[in-house]
C-alpha cells in the first residue's frame, strides 16, 4: 500500500523557518518524483516544488524559489522541504504527492507542479505564518 505521511507543520512568525517531511512507503521511492503542493482556504491547490529521486533534479514555483529548498534521503524514503523567510501568504495546508510519470523535474518544469500528474497523496500538514 502506497503511503505518504507529512509532518513538520506548525505556527511560525513571518521571516521564520519550518522544515516539512514527507515519509514514503509502499513503492519504489528511487523511481518516483515527489511534489509539494499547498492549498489555502478558498483557493485552488497550488504546486510548490518537485524533486525527482532518480537524479535529484528539482523545480520550484516562482513564488517560493530562493526561499524553499527540497532535499531527499533515499535511504529513508523521505523528502524534506526547508522553508525559509516565510510570509503570511505561505499559510496553507501542505501536501506531498508521488508521481511515476514525472521523470525529470527540472526538464519538465511547470508540468511537475500540476496535480493531475500525481497519483498518490498524503493527508497534509498545516502551516500558519503570522504577521
Amino acid at each position: 500500500e502506497v503511503q505518504l505521511v507529512e509532518s513538520g507543520g506548525g505556527l511560525v512568525q513571518a521571516g521564520g523557518s519550518l522544515r516539512l517531511s514527507c515519509a514514503a512507503s509502499g513503492f519504489a521511492f528511487d523511481d518516483y518524483s515527489i511534489g509539494w503542493f499547498r492549498q489555502a482556504p478558498g483557493k485552488e491547490r497550488e504546486g510548490v516544488s518537485c524533486i525527482s529521486n532518480s537524479d535529484g533534479s528539482t523545480y520550484y514555483a516562482h513564488s517560493v524559489a530562493g526561499r524553499f529548498t527540497l532535499s531527499s534521503d533515499n535511504a529513508k524514503s523521505t523528502v524534506y522541504l526547508q522553508m525559509n523567510s516565510l510570509k503570511p501568504e505561505d499559510t496553507a495546508v501542505y501536501y506531498c504527492a508521488a508521481s511515476s510519470r514525472i521523470t525529470d523535474a527540472q526538464a519538465m518544469g511547470v508540468i511537475s507542479l500540476i496535480p493531475a500528474w500525481y497519483d498518490n497523496w498524503g493527508q497534509g500538514t498545516q502551516v500558519t505564518v503570522s504577521s
